[in-house]
């Protein structure tokens, strides 16, 4: 059992480098692929990136590439993603979520509650 929580969220102004983190519970952390996800009104979520148990594998969409960086300190059981450049097409709630698989179509087995970005122009 994994419960995950996130924080930093919140209204940023364009170009703005907020960092989010997700907490997790449970000395399992360090195997799961940890993930975060995106929702913008009327739209279906998203993922944002990923990033293996180890830390030593990465996946960004396309459309955040060379401005997010995920990562995790499996010591902390947290996984944090570091938003730079932030555009008002960022806007979303992010969420962040566990998976005991690596790949697109995975299962995402738990979930945290989401944190809203909320970018200002």
């Amino acid at each position: 059992q994994v419960q995950l929580v996130e924080s930093g969220g919140g209204l940023v102004q364009v170009g703005g480098s907020p960092r989010l983190s997700c907490a997790a519970s449970g000395r399992a952390f360090r195997s799961y692929v940890m993930a975060w996800f995106r929702q913008a009104p009327g739209k279906e979520r998203e993922v944002v990136a990923r990033i293996s148990p180890s830390g030593g594998t990465t996946y960004y969409t396309d459309s955040v590439k060379g401005r997010f960086t995920i990562s995790r300190d499996n010591a902390k059981n947290t996984v944090y993603l570091q938003m730079n450049s932030l555009k008002p097409e960022d806007t979303a709630v992010y969420y962040c979520a566990a998976s005991k698989d690596w790949g697109p179509s995975v299962k995402y087995g738990y979930w945290g509650q989401g944190t809203q970005v909320t970018v200002a122009s």
